[in-house]
């Protein structure tokens, strides 16, 4: 096969330059992975290089054996593909094997062992946090005795004792981290020239994907590798750039046309993943995202304009799209719910399995601060209420939470203040409320196709027919947590990323107070639907929910929903069987209430 062929012009472009500096400023859905994979099998084709002269570099494992796949297919086996943190564990197992101690299974294990030995407010914050600040000072090069914090998770004086420690402990047993890797790495390359001369004769050509998550010390590894060569191509996206955290920046992507003058600048802008409406939605939001300028231009059929929609209240807001789901010709698999944390996921969760649809990709239960109370409390038989609350409240659940925190501890408080709420309105003993909560927040059915529920960080890379983004609100998105103009940038490349994951249906929902992001996407204010006039019928069930949430001692929307009482007063179930077919209307809601219910209706 001719590795050109079927390229549109502008990939046909970065393809035929087999030699010198290459930057390809690729748009979301416009082939970046075809183009450079064309790319190498020119190279071959036209005797630039040889396979094993060429080095890829990817992101992902997943990514890198893709990229193996489609060279394959063309013909071309040979190319050394993986990512970097691969390519320099192969490095320094060859040129250096002394030098490399045993992988850390786990960082977040690690960094739990040494945070409960911290001061009670601290002691229970989790791992993850402690972990991705840690990240974010190696892959800047930042030892513990120059670090002084950016805005770490908890106070800088004990941020600072525990990444002393976690490196301590590492050296005390042998044991390196994905980081460590990187640095032994750069370190090698600096100070053996042998090494560097070496490895360049080997590879010649360099071509590095997903250059916008690029951070400081890959970066420096990279240039190691290429010295003062050019035979580089590289392509990514700045609009896509949302690993800010973890020191990633654009910067080294957008700087390419500086540092080679000669370089030859490729904008990929046909897009082949979404309809004409979905991509001229998402392009609005292109004059506040920055960097190098790109248009993404559909060539598909025009399909269904967007769907921009605010509700009265949340449980409106979660059956409606519980309700369009349901309405939608196209495979469960192919349906995604993207929020900004998985906390809020936890919401649909509990609706999607209510309405018997399946789900995949979020899991209350598998979360860490959930499960570790379920394994306490499963054998209880003390009341639901008192047993979770109070093991919440030793956990380190915070009724007042502050608005700063890291982010799997601003979800780790929702989780605990979640399965309180919960709680509150159990019967039974705690064993038994484990029990109704794997019921509940099972996924049911064969969750491989089942709803994607997914962060926007997740869903980075991936693309479905129907995407739906619930909360589009103040705190929510952009996060509560963002508060710098460079933190808020990343939160609004977050929300285009989710867009541009949208074949053919793209919702937008809201309601709270309206993201700052609508008003850039040119939305002007809409009114919420008003709610629904109160029948007579769904009146007397609104005045029995009222008396049972008092005797229950929970709020009235946690029996049933405004939207569930219509719908029930709709459709005049005669049957349990036929009053679990209404949305909203799981298991143990019908266990709980469904007699009384019926009685009412009769």
């Amino acid at each position: 096969m001719d590795p050109l062929d079927g390229l549109n012009p502008e990939q046909r472009r970065a393809a035929e330059a087999v030699r010198g500096p290459v930057c390809i400023l690729a748009g979301a859905g416009s082939g970046k992975t075809t183009t450079i994979t064309r790319r190498i099998a020119q190279q071959v084709a036209a005797g630039a290089f040889a396979p094993a002269q060429i080095m890829a570099v990817t992101f992902t494992d997943k990514a890198a054996g893709e990229l193996k796949g489609r060279l394959g297919a063309l013909g071309v086996s040979g190319v050394r593909a993986s990512t970097f943190h691969s390519a320099a564990l192969r490095q320094l197992r060859h040129f250096a094997p002394d030098a490399v101690g045993r992988i850390l299974p786990s960082k977040a294990l690690a960094l739990r062992q040494i945070a409960n030995s911290l001061p009670a407010p601290f002691k229970f914050r989790p791992a993850g946090d402690l972990a991705t600040e840690i990240e974010w000072a190696k892959n800047r090069r930042i030892s513990p005795d120059r670090y002084d914090g950016r805005e770490p998770p908890i106070p800088l004086d004990l941020m600072q004792r525990v990444y002393r420690e976690y490196e301590r402990r590492k050296a005390a047993d042998s044991l390196v981290d994905f980081e460590d890797l990187l640095e032994l790495t750069v370190r090698l390359f600096e100070e053996n020239a042998e090494v560097r001369e070496t490895f360049r004769a080997q590879y010649l050509a360099f071509t590095v994907d997903e250059v916008q998550d690029v951070n400081l010390l890959q970066q420096e590894l990279l240039d190691l590798w290429l010295g003062d060569r050019d035979d580089l191509c590289v392509v990514g996206d700045d609009y896509q750039s949302i690993y800010g955290f973890t020191g990633a920046s654009p910067d080294y992507l957008l700087a390419m046309p500086q540092r080679f003058p000669d370089a030859l600048v490729v904008r990929l802008e046909e897009n082949y993943r979404s309809t004409p409406q979905v991509l001229a939605f998402a392009n609005r939001l292109v004059p506040n995202l920055g960097g190098a300028e790109k248009t993404l231009r559909s060539v598909l059929p025009d399909g269904a304009e967007p769907v921009v929609r605010p509700f009265p209240a949340p449980e409106d807001e979660g059956a409606a799209i519980v309700a369009e789901i349901r309405a939608l010709a196209c495979p469960l698999e192919e349906v995604a719910i993207l929020a900004r944390t998985n906390a809020r996921l936890t919401d649909f969760e509990e609706l999607l399995h209510d309405a018997g649809i399946p789900f995949q990709g979020s899991s209350l239960l598998e979360r860490d601060a959930v499960r570790r109370l379920a394994r306490r409390l499963e054998r209880t038989g003390a009341p639901a209420r008192e047993a979770v609350r109070a093991a919440a409240l030793e956990a380190g659940w915070l009724e007042r939470v502050p608005d700063k925190l890291g982010e799997r501890e601003a979800v780790r408080q929702q989780d605990l203040a979640r399965l309180v709420q919960l709680s509150s309105m159990f019967d039974g003993d705690a064993a038994a409320f484990v029990e109704d909560l794997r019921k509940r927040f099972a996924s049911g059915g064969d969750s491989a196709h089942g709803v994607n529920l997914l962060t926007l960080h997740r869903a980075k890379g991936l693309e479905f027919e129907a995407v739906f983004i619930p909360r589009l609100q103040e705190k929510e998105l952009p996060s509560k947590q963002a508060r710098t103009p460079a933190e808020i940038a990343e939160e609004r490349r977050l929300l285009y990323v989710g867009m541009t994951r949208a074949k053919r249906v793209l919702w937008l929902t809201w309601s709270g107070k309206r993201s700052r992001f609508l008003q850039e996407l040119g939305v002007t204010e809409i009114a919420p639907a008003e709610k629904r006039e109160w029948t007579a019928g769904a009146q007397r069930l609104r005045d029995w929910r009222l008396e049972r949430a008092k005797a229950d001692n929970v709020p009235p929307y946690v029996v049933f929903h405004d939207s569930v009482l219509h719908a029930i007063a709709d459709a005049r179930p005669s049957s349990l069987g036929e009053l679990s077919q209404i949305a909203g209307v799981g298991p143990a809601k019908l266990e709980r209430y469904g007699t009384d219910v019926l009685a009412l209706i009769a």
